[in-house]
C-alpha cells in the first residue's frame, strides 16, 4: 500500500509522524493511561472470575474470553507508543505480522464471543433443554471463535513486509503489500464478518428475546423473570459499548478506502481523526471490565438466589415429612 496508515488498522495516526508534537504527546499520554487502566482492570476480571463460586460455568467461560481479548489488544500499545515517538520499528518482521494484526484478532474473538453469548441467553430463556446441551460445549465453541478469528486475520499476517523507512536512514517501518483494490476488498469482508454479519444476528436475537420476555412475563416468578432480564441487559450493553467504539473506526478506514482520491478533508483534520477512532478503539478496552464485573456479579446474585430457594425448598420437605 501506498500509506503506512493502511498497515496497521489500530495505529491509525500515521499522519503524526510529520512532525505534530501535539498530536504525538497527546496521543501518547492518553494510550499510555489507557494501557495502565485497561491493563489493571482486565486482569481484576480475571482473578475474580476464576476464583468465582463457579469457574467453568458458561457465563465465566465467555467472561474470562472476553477480558483476555482485551488484554491482547491493550498489549500493543507500548509498540504503538515505541514506534510512535521514535518512528521506528525495533520488533522485526514477525513483530510486524503478529503485532499489527492483533486488532482484528481481538476485533473478532470480542464479537463473536458476545454474540455466543447472546445466542445462549435466547436459548436459556427460549429452548432451555438446547441452553443445557449447549453449555456442555462450551469449551469447544470458545476454541472455535479463537480459530475463526485467527483465519480470518490471516490474511492481513501475510501481507505485511518489514522494509526500510523514508523518515531516516536505517529506520525500518511496516508495510503492507496488498494492491488498494484487494485491500479494499479485504476491509469490506472484514467490516461484515466483525460489525455487519453479527450486528444482523443480535438484532434478530434481542427482538426474539424482548418478545419471548413479553409473553413470559405472567408465566414467570417476578424475581426470576428481573434477575434473567438484568443479566440480558448487562449482555447487550457491552454489544452497544462494543458498537460505540468499533464503527466509527470501521466507518473511517471504509471512507478513506472508497473515496480516498475525492476527499475534501484536510491533512491536519485526518490525523486528529485518526486519533480520535484509535483512542476509542482502546476506551472499549478499558470499560469493558467494568461491564464485565457488573455482569458476573449479577449472574452470581442470581444463582445465589436460586440456591437459597434450593435450600428452603428442601427445609420445608423436611419439616413437611417429620
Amino acid at each position: 500500500m501506498e500509506d503506512y496508515d493502511e498497515a496497521n488498522m489500530s495505529m491509525e495516526t500515521s499522519g503524526i509522524f510529520n512532525g505534530e508534537v501535539l498530536v504525538t504527546s497527546s496521543l501518547s499520554t492518553v494510550l499510555a493511561i489507557m494501557f495502565v487502566l485497561g491493563l489493571s482492570g482486565n486482569v481484576y476480571v480475571l482473578v475474580i472470575t476464576v476464583l468465582s463460586p463457579r469457574p467453568a460455568g458458561s457465563l465465566c467461560i465467555n467472561v474470562i474470553n472476553l477480558a483476555l481479548a482485551d488484554l491482547l489488544y491493550l498489549s500493543t500499545i507500548p509498540f504503538v507508543l515505541s514506534t510512535y515517538l521514535s518512528r521506528n520499528w525495533y520488533f522485526g518482521d514477525i513483530g510486524c505480522r503478529i503485532l499489527l494484526s492483533m486488532d482484528l484478532f481481538t476485533m473478532h474473538a470480542s464479537i463473536y464471543t458476545l454474540t455466543a453469548m447472546s445466542v445462549q441467553r435466547y436459548q436459556v430463556i427460549v429452548r432451555p433443554f438446547r441452553a443445557h446441551i449447549a453449555q456442555c460445549h462450551q469449551k469447544m465453541t470458545s476454541l472455535a471463535i479463537w480459530l475463526t478469528s485467527f483465519c480470518l486475520t490471516l490474511p492481513m499476517m501475510c501481507m505485511i513486509r518489514l522494509q526500510d523507512s523514508h523518515y531516516g536512514s536505517g529506520k525500518k517501518i511496516c508495510f503492507p503489500t496488498w494492491t488498494p483494490d484487494s485491500f479494499r476488498n479485504y476491509l469490506t469482508v472484514l467490516f461484515c464478518t466483525s460489525i455487519l454479519g453479527p450486528g444482523l444476528i443480535l438484532v434478530y436475537i434481542y427482538s426474539s428475546l424482548a418478545r419471548a420476555y413479553w409473553i413470559s412475563g405472567l408465566e414467570v416468578n417476578q424475581s426470576r423473570r428481573k434477575q434473567k432480564h438484568w443479566v440480558g441487559l448487562r449482555i447487550f450493553t457491552i454489544i452497544i459499548v462494543y458498537w460505540a467504539c468499533f464503527v466509527p473506526f470501521w466507518a473511517w478506514q471504509l471512507a478513506k478506502c472508497y473515496q480516498k482520491e475525492h476527499s475534501a478533508l484536510s491533512h491536519s483534520t485526518q490525523i486528529y481523526l485518526n486519533f480520535g477512532v484509535t483512542c476509542l478503539t482502546y476506551a472499549n478496552s478499558c470499560v469493558n471490565p467494568l461491564l464485565y464485573t457488573l455482569l458476573t456479579r449479577n449472574y452470581w446474585e442470581y444463582l445465589a438466589g436460586r440456591s437459597r430457594k434450593s435450600s428452603k425448598k428442601e427445609m420445608q420437605k423436611k419439616n413437611l415429612e417429620k
